[in-house]
């Protein structure tokens, strides 16, 4: 039996499943400190159970990703409260927990991802009976048949700026007539740190450049889609929550996040965004 090293994840995955490590190795890092503000034992579990691959590839850690993951859990509890029963549907999950941190066994989770993806799921994540892993693109329409038509709360986290604009927004038009009063929850680039990965320049060490992110959206964009996309009724931008130090509560922090929303600025940092779906 092959052991759990970098020829079992790290040499398996290339190009955009690679950055499924990449989010993971930030997330434990971060649940690992003494001070941690996210609970995340798998990723912990994980991080040290792939400490043969080189994971320092990726560079210095960042907390991008820990609170990125915490925004996207409070938006499935909050829908998940709403719409009890509701689905969970995950795309290109990677090696998210979400479904441990969120501490809710009794949802139905499908999680959606490319072969070689799932079957590394499958390996160093835990079996439950009430997650169902689905081995496809996000864009093959195959996997909206396993899930029950009806409200469903999707994410998308770090998956839809590798996949072109056109593709995305007809899934999203896809996904609103299959889901009736659902909600996608997805983060996006802005143009400019798009056009940087197209051109090969986003380099996290001499050892690791990140893949090519082709689909760049801005707060103001996202918040046009419920005129460009059928079935899209309303759009929010998701804030992160509080972190540590600049990304904490301080009263720098609070007058950064106050910077960060000016129109000039706004448009030039990545986002979260929120879908609701038409009802039936």
């Amino acid at each position: 039996m092959r052991s759990y090293t970098r020829g079992m994840t790290g040499a398996d995955l290339t190009g955009v499943p690679e950055t499924a490590l990449w989010t993971l190795r930030n997330r434990a890092v971060e649940a690992a400190r003494p001070d941690a503000y996210i609970d995340d034992p798998h990723a912990v579990r994980l991080f040290e159970q792939l400490a043969g691959d080189d994971l320092d590839r990726f560079g210095k850690p960042s907390q991008t990703h820990p609170l990125r993951a915490l925004a996207f859990d409070r938006e499935i509890r909050d829908y998940l409260d709403l719409h009890p029963g509701a689905p969970v549907v995950a795309l290109g999950e990677g090696l998210q927990t979400s479904y441990w941190r969120l501490d809710r066994p009794d949802v139905r989770w499908f999680s959606i991802d490319l072969p070689e993806m799932v079957a590394v799921q499958d390996r160093l994540l835990p079996a439950e009976p009430n997650i169902t892993r689905i081995g496809v693109s996000a864009l093959d329409r195959s996997w909206l048949e396993e899930v029950p038509t009806g409200p469903a709360i999707i994410s998308a986290e770090g998956l839809f700026m590798y996949l072109p604009r056109e593709d995305v927004h007809a899934l999203i038009a896809d996904m609103a007539a299959r889901f009736p009063s659902g909600r996608l929850i997805y983060d996006s680039i802005p143009g400019w740190f798009s056009r940087m990965t197209l051109r090969g320049k986003v380099r996290l060490t001499e050892r690791y450049v990140a893949p090519p992110m082709p689909h760049s959206q801005t707060v103001d964009q996202g918040a046009e889609l419920p005129n460009r996309i059928p079935g899209v009724v309303a759009a929010r931008e998701v804030q992160l929550p509080p972190g540590r130090g600049l990304w904490g509560s301080s009263p720098v922090s609070a007058v950064l996040r106050r910077v960060a929303d000016l129109p000039v600025i706004r448009n030039r940092r990545p986002s979260i965004t929120a879908l609701d779906f038409a009802e039936a």
